[in-house]
Formats: structure tokens, sequence, C-alpha cells
């Protein structure tokens, strides 16, 4: 049987992702590759991150799930809401716009700084953010789900969830018991938060895979192959 490979959380770091495919050996004619979202921000490669995403994507066997960072890039190119700029910028928008402008952009102000990445990215990169806007907020197979954040419990038919859950959700999710028979895999909260360690959490019902690479952790994989886990992980770059 085919392996199932799952990563999360990449945030731009983009040697690390590299890495990581090395290391578990990454076949794209054999294995099945799922990443979970959050493919900007915070890292210094977003771009190089996006476009190698949708290379993958494009070459079949790998199946690309939206997280809150890649659909506030979305947000934060498609409009002019001022809470969704004060976000972006907040949490790491800056290394984006940077990354895509392959300039730095100190010395500006943040309209300046948003003004010149907006009119740079729409003309060079229109097409990255069309595919981060279709991309899906779940896949699931026999066995498991695979969201970015996580599932509303409130919800018997998990699938009409609102999109905002399915990339924001924590505490709710986290705490409760979900409504389904099949475990959930996520990513979103970094596992340091639920087991004081970066490495993948097994939760019962629940697998955390983001282990908080562009924080300086480490970027996590958790193979699956006949119903059985592996994990793997690559340092991050700066990692303590």
């Amino acid at each position: 049987m085919r392996r199932t490979l799952v990563i999360s959380d990449i945030h731009g770091c983009y040697d690390e992702f590299n890495n990581l495919l090395a290391l578990v050996d990454y076949k794209k004619n054999e294995d099945l590759l799922l990443l979970l979202g959050d493919y900007v921000d915070r890292g210094a490669r977003s771009k190089d991150v996006v476009e190698k995403v949708l290379q993958l994507v494009q070459g079949g066997n790998v199946i690309a799930i939206r997280g809150n960072h890649d659909q506030r890039f979305i947000d934060v190119m498609t409009s002019e809401d001022e809470t969704v700029k004060m976000k972006f910028f907040q949490h790491g928008g800056l290394t984006t716009l940077e990354s895509y402008c392959g300039i730095s952009l100190m010395g500006m102000s943040d309209e300046e700084k948003l003004h010149y990445g907006k009119e740079y990215i729409n003309k060079n990169f229109k097409h990255h953010i069309s595919f981060l806007n279709n991309l899906p907020f779940y896949y699931e197979d026999k066995e498991h789900i695979y969201v970015h954040a996580g599932l509303n419990p409130s919800f018997e038919n998990w699938q009409e969830q609102s999109e905002y859950d399915f990339m924001y959700i924590k505490e709710h999710f986290l705490i409760n018991p979900t409504v389904v028979d099949k475990i959930v895999l996520f990513g979103h909260t970094k596992v340091i938060e639920l087991h004081d360690k970066s490495d993948i959490w097994f939760g019962g019902d629940k697998i955390g895979i983001d282990g908080g690479c562009a924080y300086g952790h480490q970027l996590n994989c958790l193979e699956i192959r006949e119903g059985n886990y592996k994990t793997y992980f690559a340092l991050a770059n700066n990692a303590k």
C-alpha cells in the first residue's frame, strides 16, 4: 500500500520543507502527500513555498488544504479591509511581502509596504493568489479527516461547519471529544502548546502536526501506512 505523508504549517520555511521531503524519501508517483495549510508568513521564503506547493499539486498525488494565513494573504491582496491589513502585519505578513517583492521594505509605512507589495504581487503572482483561493478546506479518507485547524464538535455533520472553523478553531476543538468516527489530523495549533515539545502530538481522536518551524522549532511529517504511524522532522534552520 502507498504511504500517506502529512505536513502542516510550512510558513515560508522552504529549505526545511525540501529537507523533510528528502528525509522521508518522498516519491511523487507512489506517495500521497497531504499539506495542511499555512504556506506563507513568518518564514523568509513564502513565495518559493507557494510555488513549490503549486507545482506539487499540479504534478498529482498531492492535496494542499487552505490555512488561515493563506486566507489572510488572499484577503489582504483582494480587499481594503483595515482589520485584515492590521492582522496581516501582526501575524508575519511583512516577510511574505518581502519574499514576493525580493527586496526589503524597511523605511516604508505599513500602508506604503502594502501598496507596493499588492501592486507587485498582483502584477507578477496573481496565479499564486488564485491557486490559494481555490484550495479545499478539508480532505478525508477511510480512517482520517485532514483539516488545518480542526472540527467544531457542535456540528454533528462536520462538513456544515463554517469555513472560519476549518481554518481557525482552537480551544473548542482541542478540549472536547470529536463527534466523528475518524481520527482528525490538524495543524494550526503548535504542538509545543499541547505537550511541551515539538514532536507530533497524538491525542486519541486527534493528531497535531504543527512543529512550529517558523518559530525556531521543527517541521514535522507523519507517515501513515497500513494503519501504522511513523514520525519524521526537520529542524528549523534557526533552531536553538
